[in-house]
């Protein structure tokens, strides 16, 4: 083995520091060196690293281990041993393979590949830049909406569902996502799928739609506004199809109660059966081609789905109109200068004795209530009171969600749930959202 050369000659030949029968491989990188010798002994193979470093760290010369088979360094006693001889003898070696590799290239040969290794071909697996994966960024989740863009909002049920209406004239030019149940377009946006939901709250004949109030207390999506839509009812079925033919009538419950007695007077003896929602009854007959069967749905299901009309506008009362809420992640920032209206939902350990004392913190204050629901308290749906004289009582407990006319940016509104915590145990709000002024408009038509 031969002394490591002093930084002081006049020349440094890369071959002065590797044995006798060993192959050399380099790589150069911007900012390290790595030097690989690979020779193969009859007794046991041998590879030799030395990793030279352009931050001043080096190896020393390669000496042999018998039991490994690799080379180990050892400077002691030769020229050039100590760090700052090294460091020079790394730039004159560094400065020497990158003119040879910048010759390389000029004469058409790639440095990044290794052509043989003890007569192995070889070539280093490298991945272009272009296809390496980015980072996810928080646009990546959910782009952020800009004036122009288009929100992506959850509604229940499938093209052509009232919801779907509800949701465009909610959000127009909105990218709408149809989900197979409420909980779905709840988690759709909670889960950054969806920007925004549009769900139906109540029903000016069929009343409330309980399931989407205890949802909105399982989660934590906020109400930041309101839609108002009219519904008007057609009764579909397969073209050539007429109503004498009829044998059954699919729905959703809700159509099927708003239609009850215009299917009646109509004189259909016609079985009628519930299903999840208006537009996929329409869709469930088209698919099937059952010509028995007629569905209550819009008439832009109708048109989706190739169906005709047997009948158009089958509510029974021409003020059919659905309130739909709209939900986000994040609350809206109310104000003052429009109408608003505040959904909160509280409850009392003591049952529903503190329901006046609610009422009245708010008629005092001249805020009109438009809305009060009550739901099965989850937790605890019963209390018991034990009387030693006539035994025990059994009170169900409820959770009452109300609506009220006011901002919460009114002194008024928060001076009232002020009043209202303290005769509750547990107050909520679940949004303060602009109340829909848009103009009445009848159903006659979507």
């Amino acid at each position: 083995m031969q002394p490591v050369p002093s930084p002081s000659s006049s020349g440094m030949n890369l071959k002065s520091i590797i044995p006798p029968g060993l192959t050399l491989t380099h790589r150069v990188s911007s900012t390290r060196l790595i030097i690989q010798a690979v020779h193969r002994f009859d007794s046991a193979s041998t590879h030799t690293s030395v990793n030279t470093s352009t931050n001043g760290s080096a190896a020393a010369a390669p000496v042999p281990n018998a039991s490994t088979g690799k080379l180990s360094l050892n400077v002691s006693g030769h020229v050039g041993a100590n760090r700052a001889d090294w460091q020079s003898s790394c730039a004159i070696l560094a400065s020497k393979v990158v003119s040879q590799q910048q010759d390389a290239e000029t004469s058409g040969c790639t440095g990044g590949n290794i052509t043989a290794v003890n007569g192995h071909k070889a070539s280093l697996d490298l991945i272009p830049i272009d296809n390496l994966p980015k980072p996810l960024s928080i646009a990546d989740l959910s782009p952020a909406p800009m004036h122009g863009s288009k929100l992506r909002v959850a509604y229940q049920g499938v093209p052509g569902a009232y919801s779907e209406a509800a949701a465009g004239k909610a959000y127009p030019n909105c990218e709408a996502i149809p989900c197979d149940q409420f909980e779905v377009a709840f988690q759709a946006v909670e889960l950054w799928i969806a920007d925004r939901a549009v769900l139906p709250v109540e029903n000016s004949l069929g009343g409330s739609i309980h399931r989407n109030y205890d949802l909105l207390l399982r989660h934590r999506l906020h109400i930041v506004g309101e839609v108002q839509l009219p519904v008007h009812h057609c009764l579909l079925a397969l073209p050539g199809v007429r109503k004498e033919y009829l044998s059954r009538v699919i729905s959703h419950p809700q159509a099927l109660a708003q239609c009850e007695h215009t299917l009646t007077k109509m004189g259909l003896n016609v079985a009628r059966e519930a299903v999840d929602d208006t537009a996929g009854a329409a869709e469930f007959v088209a698919a099937n081609n059952h010509r028995d069967t007629a569905a209550i749905a819009s008439a832009r299901a109708a048109e989706l789905y190739g169906l005709s009309i047997l009948e158009d506008g089958i509510q029974d009362d021409s003020s059919n109109v659905t309130r739909f809420v709209m939900l986000a992640r994040e609350p809206i920032i109310p104000r003052t200068d429009r109408p608003f209206k505040t959904s909160i939902v509280f409850a009392h350990d003591k049952g529903t004795s503190v329901l006046f004392k609610v009422l009245s913190a708010f008629a005092f204050r001249n805020i009109s209530l438009t809305k009060i629901e009550s739901r099965p308290h989850r937790n605890r749906p019963i209390r018991l009171v034990d009387d030693a004289n006539v035994g025990t009582a059994k009170h169900f407990e409820y959770m009452f969600y109300v609506d009220f006319e006011a901002s919460m940016a009114e002194v008024r509104a928060q001076n009232a749930l002020a009043e209202v915590q303290e005769f509750t145990s547990f107050l909520r709000v679940l949004g303060s959202y602009p109340m829909d002024m848009t103009p009445w408009c009848p159903s006659g038509g979507e």
